[in-house]
C-alpha cells in the first residue's frame, strides 16, 4: 500500500516538474545568443557595449563577471528587475530619505507649496494680505515658524530628496536596466519642477507612474502618466473645462422649471475653457510623432475628449478638499465622478458633444471611458510604433539608427500589443544593434558621466547634491528641464568646448576627491599596487576605467595634458576658484577631437613634480574616450 502510495506522490511530483516547466518556458522569453560574435565582438567586449547601453557604466571587474556569466543570462536577468537592492536602501535610510515612502496625499500634506502655507496663514490670521508693517526676514520666520507649528515642511527638501534617491538608485542599484529605462521614460514623458503646482507630485509620479511600467505595454505607460497629477498640472490639463454637457444642460433644466425663475438670468458657472496644451503634446511628443498623421482638428477633440480631466483636492485645509469632504466617495462615484489616486474626473466639466478623432466617432455622453478610448488609439498607432521604436533605438544604439532595425522593432511593437520589453529583445537580437560602429556613437549626458564615474571607480557618495551641483554646471539640471520634450537625446546637444572643459573639470576635481561627500580608494582598484610611473599609471587606470576596449588613441591624444609642466598650477588655480565657486573656464584643455595628436610627448621637466595618480585618474575620466557609452 505504502509503495502504491509513494508512486502516486513522485507521479504527482513529476506531473508538476512538468507543469512548472510548461509555465516556465511560456512565461520567459527565449535566449537566443546574441549575435555579436558574427559581428566582430569577443565576449569581453559584447559584454562592456551591454554594459555601458543597459547600465550607467560598468564597475571594476563586472565584465569579466558578465562575460563568464553568459551575456544573455545577464540581460535578461536585468530585464526580470528583481535583484535585491540593499546597498540602495541602507543608503537612503542613511540618508535619511523618507518621503518615497509616503503616498501621494501624505506628500501633498506635508510638503505643501508655497501658496498653500500663505493661504493657510492668511486664513488662521497669522499674516494678512498686503501687511507691509513687518520686514521681509520678520515674515519668512512668521511663515517658517507656521509651518512649523502645522507639521509642514518646505517643498524644497521634497524636491532634493527627488534628487538624492535618483542619484543614488543610479549610482548603487543591482537592478540597473531599471534605472536607465526609468531615467528614459521620464526624460519622454517630462515634467519639471520649474512649474511650482507640479513639484509636489514630480516624486510620486516617477515612482508610482513611470517606474512600475517601464517594460510594460506601451498603452499601461500612457496611461498611468496621462492620469498623474504632476502630468495633469504640466501641461494644464486639469483646468481644461466644458460646460458643453449633459449635466449642465439638466441644471438648465431645473433652473427653467423653477417657478419665478423666469425673471431672473440663468447663470453658467465659471469656467477656464479648453486647453489644447497635453492634446498636443500627447500626440506630438508621447505617442504619434510630428509627423504622425494628426490634424488641428484632432488636437482640439483630443482635448475635449480629455476635458474634466482633473486633479483631487488632496491638501487637508484647502477649501476645495472641505468642500469635497461633504460628500462621500461612494456618492460622488454614483454621481459619475472617478477618482483614483490624486486623479479626479468630473463629468460635469466634461465635453459630452458627439465627436470624430483620428477617423473615428465617438458618439454624445461619453464621458470618462471615452478618454481610455482615445489614449489607446494613440498608444498602438503604428506611427506611435515607430516613433516609441525610434526613440528607443536612438537612446540605446546611436543618434542615427538604421531604418532596418527601426522597422524590426516596429514590427515587434505591433504584434505584442506595444510590448516595451519584447521591442528591446528584438533590439538587442538584432545584427544592427551589434554594428561595431555603434561601439562609439553614444555621448554621455552629464548625469550618466557623473553615475558612470562614480561605478567606475567604486566611489562612496555621502552628499549625493554635490553630484547634482556638477550635473548642472555641464549642462543637465535634471528635474528641472522647462520643455515638454526633455532633454535632447543626441550628441551635439551635449557636446562643445565649454561642456568638455566642464566635464575634464569634474574629473580632476572628482579623481582628486574635490567634491565633498565623495570618497574613494584609486590604489585599491589596482589591487593596493602603485604605478611605477605616470605612463604605467596611463595604461592602467585607462584598462580600468575603459575595460576592453582599445585605449591607444586616447592614451596618446591625453598625454600631453598628464605631461604638461603647468599641470599643478593649473590645479591649483582650479582648485581656489571651486572653493570659490567659480567653475568658468578655470584650466585650459587641448582640443578634444578624434585624431591623434602628431606631437610626441616630452619627459617631464625635473624641476617639476610629476602629476599624481589622482590628477592622471582625472584626467581619463575627462578624455574624449570616457565621454562615451
Amino acid at each position: 500500500m505504502w509503495q502504491k502510495k509513494i508512486s502516486r506522490l513522485l507521479a504527482f511530483v513529476g506531473l508538476m516538474a512538468v507543469i512548472h516547466g510548461f509555465v516556465y518556458v511560456h512565461h520567459t522569453p527565449p535566449q537566443k545568443k546574441f549575435p555579436y560574435q558574427e559581428m566582430g565582438f569577443t565576449k569581453e567586449q559584447a559584454a562592456t557595449y551591454l554594459l555601458n547601453r543597459f547600465t550607467f557604466g560598468p564597475r571594476p571587474g563586472e565584465v569579466d563577471a558578465v562575460a563568464k556569466e553568459g551575456i544573455e543570462h545577464w540581460f535578461y536577468r536585468q530585464l526580470a528587475g528583481n535583484q535585491l537592492d540593499t546597498a540602495v536602501d541602507n543608503q537612503l535610510q542613511h540618508l535619511y530619505i523618507d518621503a518615497s515612502s509616503l503616498s501621494l496625499e501624505e506628500m501633498v500634506n506635508t510638503y505643501p507649496t508655497n501658496g498653500e502655507v500663505v493661504a493657510l496663514a492668511r486664513k488662521m490670521g497669522v499674516i494678512e494680505k498686503g501687511d507691509t508693517s513687518i520686514s521681509k526676514p520678520a515674515y519668512r520666520e512668521k511663515l517658517k515658524a507656521f509651518m512649523q507649528q502645522q507639521g509642514f515642511k518646505p517643498i524644497a527638501e521634497l524636491e532634493k530628496q527627488l534628487i538624492v534617491q535618483k542619484i543614488i538608485r543610479a549610482a548603487y542599484s543591482n537592478n540597473q536596466l531599471q534605472e536607465v529605462l526609468t531615467d528614459f521614460w521620464f526624460n519622454h514623458f517630462n515634467v519639471s519642477l520649474t512649474k511650482p503646482n507640479c513639484a509636489p507630485y514630480v516624486l510620486a509620479y516617477e515612482r508610482d507612474a513611470i517606474r512600475p511600467h517601464i517594460l510594460d505595454n506601451f498603452d499601461a505607460l500612457l496611461l498611468a502618466t496621462a492620469q498623474h497629477p504632476a502630468m495633469l498640472t504640466y501641461l494644464d490639463n486639469a483646468g481644461s473645462v466644458s460646460n458643453n454637457n449633459s449635466i449642465e444642460a439638466k441644471r438648465l433644466e431645473r433652473w427653467a422649471q423653477t417657478p419665478n425663475n423666469n425673471d431672473k438670468p440663468f447663470k453658467k458657472r465659471a469656467s477656464e475653457g479648453l486647453n489644447e496644451n497635453y492634446a498636443r503634446e500627447v500626440m506630438e511628443l508621447h505617442t504619434m510623432g510630428v509627423d504622425g498623421g494628426y490634424t488641428q482638428q484632432d488636437v482640439t477633440t483630443l482635448a475635449k475628449i480629455l476635458t474634466g480631466w482633473a486633479i483631487y483636492p488632496m491638501f487637508k485645509n484647502g477649501p476645495a478638499y472641505q468642500q469635497l469632504e461633504k460628500t462621500t466617495p461612494e456618492q460622488l462615484e454614483k454621481r459619475g465622478f472617478v477618482i483614483q489616486n490624486g486623479f479626479f474626473f468630473r463629468p460635469n466639466k466634461h465635453d459630452d458633444s458627439p465627436k470624430t478623432f483620428l477617423g473615428q466617432y465617438f458618439p454624445a455622453n461619453g464621458g470618462y471611458k471615452e478618454g481610455i478610448t482615445a489614449l489607446e488609439m494613440l498608444a498602438h498607432q503604428p506611427t506611435t510604433a515607430k516613433f516609441i521604436s525610434t526613440a528607443l533605438a536612438k537612446h540605446f544604439v546611436s543618434d542615427t539608427p538604421s531604418s532596418a532595425l527601426i522597422q524590426q522593432m516596429t514590427q515587434t511593437f505591433l504584434k505584442t500589443n506595444g510590448s516595451i520589453k519584447s521591442v528591446l529583445i528584438t533590439m538587442v537580437n538584432s545584427p544592427e544593434f551589434w554594428n561595431p560602429n555603434n561601439q562609439i556613437a553614444k555621448i554621455k549626458s552629464p548625469f550618466e558621466l557623473a553615475i558612470s564615474t562614480i561605478r567606475a571607480t567604486n566611489a562612496q557618495v555621502n552628499m549625493p547634491y554635490q553630484i547634482f551641483y556638477w550635473c548642472n554646471k555641464m549642462g543637465q539640471k535634471f528635474y528641472y528641464y522647462q520643455a515638454p520634450t526633455g532633454f535632447p537625446d543626441r550628441a551635439d546637444y551635449w557636446i562643445n568646448t565649454g561642456s568638455l572643459l566642464s566635464r575634464m573639470n569634474f574629473g580632476l576635481a572628482f579623481a582628486s576627491q574635490k567634491i565633498p561627500g565623495i570618497t574613494l580608494n584609486l590604489p585599491a582598484l589596482n589591487n593596493n599596487h602603485e604605478p611605477e610611473s605616470v605612463d604605467a599609471a596611463l595604461k592602467i587606470y585607462s584598462a580600468i576605467l575603459l575595460p576592453a576596449r582599445d585605449n591607444t588613441q586616447n592614451i596618446q591624444r591625453i598625454a600631453a595634458l598628464i605631461h604638461d609642466a603647468d599641470l599643478n598650477q593649473k590645479l591649483a588655480q582650479a582648485a581656489n576658484q571651486h572653493n570659490n565657486n567659480n567653475y568658468n573656464n578655470y584650466i585650459s584643455i587641448p582640443e578634444m577631437d578624434t585624431t591623434v595628436p602628431t606631437h610626441t610627448v616630452q619627459p617631464l621637466q625635473t624641476n617639476n613634480p610629476p602629476p599624481s595618480l589622482s590628477q592622471v585618474v582625472g584626467v581619463i575620466i575627462g578624455s574624449p574616450e570616457f565621454q562615451r557609452k
